[in-house]
């Protein structure tokens, strides 16, 4: 007896859901119009078109968004919740497709506490960058993620920041 297994028939967060966070630092630089140097983390992929970008990755069942976007960046990055600070009031939801099937991904924003703390790639990645906005919106090959960093940037430039 043959089974098959339809993609209808799984959970549709399972298979097309992300979760992720835009993870930022400030470094000083000691000049007095442009004190503070905002810098991206990106990621390379070590599969496929080795593409950049922030650490991000599937929900587990059972698991929240923001769960994802924690575990995901603690896996991906080796950084864990009390390495940074979530800033409340920024979350970004892209949609596109991969391979023809719709996508969700939804990133978080988070400041490093320490600039200099240690990232730790898992097997999924093979590099890692800090970089600012210009050059991240470079490496970062699609228009959606091009966009989220500067919105990113714009919201660390202008906002309140609060923890969340």
């Amino acid at each position: 007896m043959q089974c098959f297994l339809f993609v209808s028939d799984l959970p549709l967060e399972m298979t097309l859901r992300a979760c992720g966070l835009i993870v930022f630092r400030r470094l000083s630089v000691g000049k007095a119009s442009n004190p503070r140097v905002i810098e991206f983390l990106l990621l390379q992929t070590s599969y496929g078109q080795h593409h950049w970008t922030p650490p991000k990755g599937h929900v587990d069942r059972g698991e929240d968004d923001f769960q994802t976007a924690l575990r995901e960046t603690e896996e991906e990055a080796g950084l864990k919740s009390k390495d940074f600070t979530v800033l409340e009031g920024y979350k970004k939801e892209l949609k596109y497709n991969v391979k023809n099937v719709p996508k969700t991904v939804i990133y978080w924003l988070a400041e490093l506490k320490d600039s200099n703390v240690e990232i730790k790639l898992s097997d999924e990645h093979q590099a890692f960058r800090w970089l600012n906005v210009d050059e991240a919106c470079k490496l970062a090959k699609y228009q959606e993620m091009q966009e989220a960093l500067r919105e990113a940037h714009q919201f660390i430039c202008t906002e309140t920041i609060k923890p969340k």
